[in-house]
C-alpha cells in the first residue's frame, strides 16, 4: 500500500470528482423535477404495483378458495390465510366450498413483486395501482379482509393490468 492509498486521497478524490460532476450537470442541464406532493402526483409507470385487492366475481361472491398458492409463491412470506368450509346460508358470498375465513398481508414484509398475482389460479388476488395508505404503528401494516376485499358498489378496474392468461381465467 502506498503513502497516498493509506491516507485515503484517492478514494476522497474519485468521490469529490463524483460530486463536481453532478454540481456541473444541474447547473448545466438545470435542476430535476421536484413535484409538490400531494397535490402533484410524480407520473408513474403502467406497470406500477401497489395496493392489493381481493376480487369478487360478477355475482359479488370473493373468488378467493384459499388454495394457497399465493402464500407458497410469496417471497417475502407477507402473507397468511385460515381456510374454512362454507355453509349453505354462505353460498351467495363464496363460489367454492371452501373460502378464506382469514387472510392477511403483512405491507411491511410485501416487496410488490407480484407474483402472488401470477399465482392465483382463480385470478382473485391483484395489485392496483393505488398507493398503500400511511399508518402510525406497525399493527396497521397487517391488511385483513376487511382493507383487501373489493367493496360490491366500489369495483376496482384492473383490466388494463390483466395478462391473457388471467383474462381467461376470469371467464
Amino acid at each position: 500500500m502506498t503513502l497516498a492509498e493509506k491516507i485515503y486521497l484517492p478514494a476522497i478524490f474519485t468521490g469529490m470528482g463524483i460530486t463536481f460532476k453532478h454540481a456541473v450537470r444541474t447547473v448545466l442541464k438545470g435542476a430535476p423535477a421536484v413535484y409538490a406532493y400531494p397535490e402533484v402526483q410524480k407520473p408513474r409507470a403502467e406497470i406500477w404495483r401497489g395496493q392489493h385487492v381481493l376480487k369478487r366475481d360478477e355475482e359479488g361472491r370473493e373468488r378467493c378458495t384459499a388454495c394457497g398458492l399465493c402464500a407458497v409463491a410469496c417471497p417475502a412470506e407477507a402473507i397468511t390465510m385460515t381456510a374454512a368450509e362454507r355453509t349453505k346460508e354462505e353460498k351467495h358470498l363464496y363460489r367454492e366450498e371452501k373460502y378464506a375465513s382469514v387472510y392477511e398481508i403483512n405491507m411491511l414484509r410485501c416487496i410488490f413483486c407480484g407474483m402472488c398475482e401470477e399465482a392465483c389460479p382463480k385470478s382473485a388476488i391483484y395489485l392496483t395501482d393505488r398507493l398503500v395508505d400511511v399508518e402510525t404503528n406497525r399493527g396497521s401494516f397487517i391488511y385483513g379482509k376487511d382493507k383487501l376485499v373489493e367493496k360490491i358498489n366500489e369495483r376496482i378496474d384492473i383490466t388494463e393490468r390483466q395478462s391473457e392468461k388471467q383474462k381467461n381465467a376470469v371467464k
